[in-house]
C-alpha cells in the first residue's frame, strides 16, 4: 500500500528533496512528494474480506486520514 500527503498538505521533506536535487545539477523537477510503502502478507484467503481488513489497517494506525490518504492492491497468492 501507498500513503501519501493529501493534495495542499505542506511536504517539507520533499521539498528538501527537490532542493537537493537541485543541488545536484537536477533542474527538472518541480515537485517532489514523499510517502510511505507497506507491503502486508495476511492470513486472509479471499479477497472480499482482505479489503476491508486493510481498510481498517490504514484507518487506524498505518495512514493518518486527516492528512494523509491512501492506495492499495491486491494479489492473491
Amino acid at each position: 500500500m501507498y500513503v501519501t500527503l493529501k493534495d495542499g498538505i505542506h511536504d517539507p521533506q520533499g521539498k528538501a528533496v527537490k532542493d537537493a536535487l537541485s543541488v545536484l545539477g537536477f533542474n527538472g523537477v518541480e515537485q517532489v512528494r514523499v510517502g510511505k510503502y507497506f507491503e502486508l502478507d495476511i492470513a486472509e484467503t479471499s479477497l472480499e474480506t482482505a479489503g476491508p481488513l486493510v481498510n481498517g489497517m490504514c484507518d487506524q494506525l498505518l495512514a493518518n486520514t486527516v492528512i494523509e490518504k491512501y492506495r492499495y492492491e491486491l494479489i492473491e497468492k
